[in-house]
């Protein structure tokens, strides 16, 4: 189905091939959105471009880093530029970094924890809520993660940047709900992908499948009446 015919998206951590942004972009893609896809890899962006091109998605790449808030604004000008606006955002870059005994974990894993998966969500929020409202609305799905609603044991500083990403999606919903941008963010388990199985082996895992399935409801139509929710992805794991 063409549920995203003549929208714009722009999709960040866009590179590796298998990953969570590679799936969400190729399904939004496949379901008629013309994309500007971003990560820090300029050889990886341009392996995904050209895959999407291949089957006639029409796409953009930008790299850099968007813990930058002018790297940013940069890919959302893209999306301006290129095709005329920008109707979703879909914050997937991010990284899980700052593991550990609390007394073990220092001031620059809590930095790179913070920076790579709030800052950079933040920036791309902040610079792509103005192109939103400028279409009349739009919608962001920004990625959470299970443990900031349900943090384990040993992951302070990841489990506090990520309920920092909650809490941003949830005042953004509420602040920009009069000007037609909805909020929301999913809050997966561990998701099956190549590198997560490389990492950990078999086990219980959010299908990537469904995760997509989910942030497509979110970023379309069909979740008009859904804003400012975080959606947990338990995969087979009981609450």
């Amino acid at each position: 189905m063409r549920d995203f015919e003549k929208k714009v998206a722009l999709v960040s951590g866009v590179g590796r091939a298998g990953q969570i942004g590679h799936a969400v972009a190729g399904a939004l893609g496949r379901a008629g959105a013309s994309l500007v896809i971003a990560d820090r890899d300029p050889r990886l962006v341009s392996e995904r471009v050209a895959e999407l091109q291949g089957t006639e998605v029409p796409v953009v790449g930008v790299t850099g880093d968007l813990t930058h808030p002018d790297v940013a604004r940069g890919a959302v000008d893209t999306a301006a530029r290129e095709f005329g606006g920008l109707d979703v955002l879909v914050n997937v870059a991010g990284g899980f970094f700052g593991a550990g005994p609390l007394a073990a974990i220092t001031p620059e894993q809590v930095d790179r924890a913070f920076a790579i998966n709030f800052r950079t969500t933040f920036n791309l929020c902040q610079a792509a809520i103005p192109a939103l409202i400028e279409r009349g609305g739009g919608t962001i799905v920004n990625f959470a993660s299970i443990a900031a609603v349900r943090p384990a044991a040993n992951m302070a500083a990841y489990a506090a940047a990520k309920a920092a990403v909650a809490g941003l999606t949830g005042a953004l919903a509420r602040e920009f709900a009069d000007r037609k941008v909805r909020v929301n963010a999913v809050a997966p388990e561990a998701v099956r992908t190549p590198e997560n199985l490389a990492q950990m082996g078999e086990g219980r895992y959010v299908e990537l499948d469904d995760l997509v399935r989910v942030v497509l409801f979110l970023a379309g139509d069909d979740s008009r009446s859904v804003t400012g929710e975080v959606v947990p992805l338990s995969g087979t794991r009981p609450r």
